[in-house]
């Protein structure tokens, strides 16, 4: 893995989220899911947006968080995902090209809106995201530029692009043109409803394309259809190069062969919301990958990421994570 211009490569959906403190009688009130991602129309998207109290609206969508975090490290990234040529596409590429993360896809002349997730933020703070994926979802091939591929050490694939045949073919032309170049390729589950809609396709590529896969433990179990957590870990032991489970409160395990890590999580005085925190333990791991560092500093790396984001609102960092990571002995130095 010699001779790259970016460490990490991201590929997905790009939503602008909106996010609001609500009570769990909003939730109630609007039929809304936590600790899951619904994918809506337009009409319910208004909707749900006038109904929101006052929100925060941050450029988001999971790898395009997850390459913040790894530019918040220090670490090279770019990006490819789809928005529109409107007010909210505007705002995503200038959020990404001002923490440093290269991005040039064309934006949708006509169609839908530029994406958008909504996403309501009980007390409990297990998030219930509503993502119309509007512009996002016509991502095609065309747009997959294969020498930005070619030139990252890592390409990460988030599993919500399955949502749409478009996307899919996009998502696949990615994975291949990776492997062509020996590069690795990583994938995220992204979330159980999303393992529920594309299991075989999941566990196809988990088996046959995949270099490094990341997963919460319900989703890992939800994958392989198991209810025990042991079993489903020695399940993607066998079937990828390497696999990162995070378990919330309990860390994170990390398995690559006959190596198995177990790293705990970082300490929070206070969760306030927990949108983003698998992305951001992604990008902590990513870093440390695309650099050749061992998988206990990846891991490490990765806790410190996602327990920076749940200290607040939103799904990227607020602090720079590589001098917080150094705070705490961690560096790629």
């Amino acid at each position: 893995m010699t001779d790259t211009r970016y460490d990490v490569l991201g590929v997905g959906n790009a939503i602008v989220d909106v996010l609001a403190s609500v009570t769990d009688a909003f939730i109630e009130q609007h039929g809304l899911a936590k600790d899951a991602m619904l994918l809506i129309d337009e009409d319910r998207a208004q909707a749900l947006y006038e109904a929101f109290p006052p929100a925060q609206e941050i450029s988001g969508g999971s790898a395009a968080n997850t390459l913040a975090g790894v530019a918040s490290l220090g670490v090279r990234g770019a990006y490819i995902g789809k928005v529109a040529d409107d007010q909210l596409g505007e705002v995503f590429a200038h959020d990404l090209r001002s923490i440093g993360v290269h991005y040039d896809t064309k934006p949708l002349k006509d169609g839908p809106s530029t994406a958008r997730c909504l996403i309501a933020v009980p007390p409990d703070a297990r998030r219930a995201m509503n993502t119309f994926l509007g512009a996002s979802t016509l991502m095609d091939e065309a747009d997959i530029n294969a020498d930005l591929v070619k030139s990252a050490t890592v390409t990460f694939l988030e599993g919500y692009l399955f949502d749409r045949p478009e996307a899919k073919a996009a998502f696949v032309r990615a994975s291949e043109l990776a492997q062509a170049a020996n590069r690795r390729v990583a994938l995220t589950l992204s979330d159980t409803f999303c393992v529920e809609r594309h299991r075989d396709s999941f566990r196809h590529l988990v088996k046959n394309h995949i270099d490094v896969l990341f997963a919460n433990e319900a989703e890992i179990k939800a994958l392989y259809e198991v209810d025990d957590f042991e079993t489903a870990l020695a399940k993607v032991r066998a079937e990828t190069r390497v696999a990162a489970i995070t378990r919330s409160e309990k860390g994170a395990v990390i398995v690559s062969g006959d190596e198995e890590v177990r790293v705990d999580a970082d300490p929070v005085d206070t969760i306030v919301d927990t949108t983003g925190a698998g992305d951001q333990f992604a990008a902590g791991f990513l870093a440390g990958y695309s650099r050749g560092a061992d998988l206990h500093t990846c891991g490490r790396l990765g806790v410190i990421a996602a327990a920076e984001v749940i200290s607040h609102m939103g799904a990227r960092p607020l602090v720079s994570l590589k001098d917080l990571a150094g705070q705490k002995g961690v560096t790629l130095d």
